[in-house]
């Protein structure tokens, strides 16, 4: 039987480069999909997973250009086949407060955190449907759900990435297609570790297991939402975040 095919947007970040290598060991065919301007970091991401031997391989793909989006699945697709899973953790952060936001960084944060998951669902979807099979796991955040200084932009499209989850669930249920969203927490990213030390430590104080989360940790959440036999489960957002938030 062929591997399915999971694409990961935001394939080479922190937390991408761990659903990568968590898909692929579950025994997928991994596209991790990233802009492909940063060769160093390609290089090494590549060479790392050579050197684990995870079948992962590497795609240029700027989810905020609609056409670029077109263009990649459909190589994949004449190339590859369908694409069964995807997991949209592509993200940026332009942080500042709301007095001080410039519309450049707000629709920068919008346009690639929010509307780069519909530039993206919008090509897979049909696949997906067609064939009876497909999961979609949106990276949301825990500052999505409770709002975060600094971030009206960046909450304001992890908050919206859920609602499209949901909407985008029901449309596609009785087609063996899930769509659910992961609510990280503050996790041991390159990002997170750049913040000084005292911040960070403040931080970790608000956690009740009193640790940042591992993005190992967040790429089982989405392993588990891949898997073949989740199939009852979808619309849905998983909070990962050690106690950080905690909803009824």
């Amino acid at each position: 039987m062929n591997k399915r095919i999971a694409v990961v947007t935001g394939g080479i970040g922190g937390l991408g480069t761990e659903i990568c290598r968590s898909l692929a060991r579950s025994g997928r065919k991994v596209i991790a999909a990233d802009l492909g301007t940063r060769v160093d970091r390609v290089e090494s991401f590549l060479a790392d997973m050579r050197e684990s031997g995870d079948d992962v391989d590497f795609e240029a793909l700027d989810v905020s250009d609609f056409r670029n989006c077109a263009d990649f699945f459909g190589r994949i697709e004449k190339t590859g086949g369908t694409v069964s899973i995807l997991v949209n953790a592509a993200g940026i952060t332009r942080d500042t407060s709301l007095r001080k936001m410039s519309p450049e960084q707000w629709g920068d944060v919008l346009r690639v955190n929010l509307e780069g998951v519909f530039n993206v669902c919008r090509h897979v979807v049909d696949g997906m449907t067609n064939q009876g099979f497909g999961r979609i796991v949106n990276i949301s955040s825990v500052n999505g759900q409770t709002g975060q200084f600094g971030q009206t932009n960046y909450s304001a499209a992890k908050a919206g990435m859920h609602g499209f989850t949901m909407a985008l669930a029901r449309e596609v249920a009785k087609k063996g297609v899930t769509v659910n969203s992961v609510s990280p927490g503050y996790c041991a990213t390159a990002l997170v570790m750049a913040v000084p030390e005292d911040i960070r430590n403040q931080i970790i104080a608000n956690i009740p297991v009193g640790r940042l989360g591992e993005p190992r940790e967040i790429a089982r959440t989405v392993e588990f939402l891949a898997a073949d036999d989740a199939g009852f489960i979808t619309g849905a957002n998983i909070p990962v975040n050690g106690g950080y938030f905690m909803d009824f």
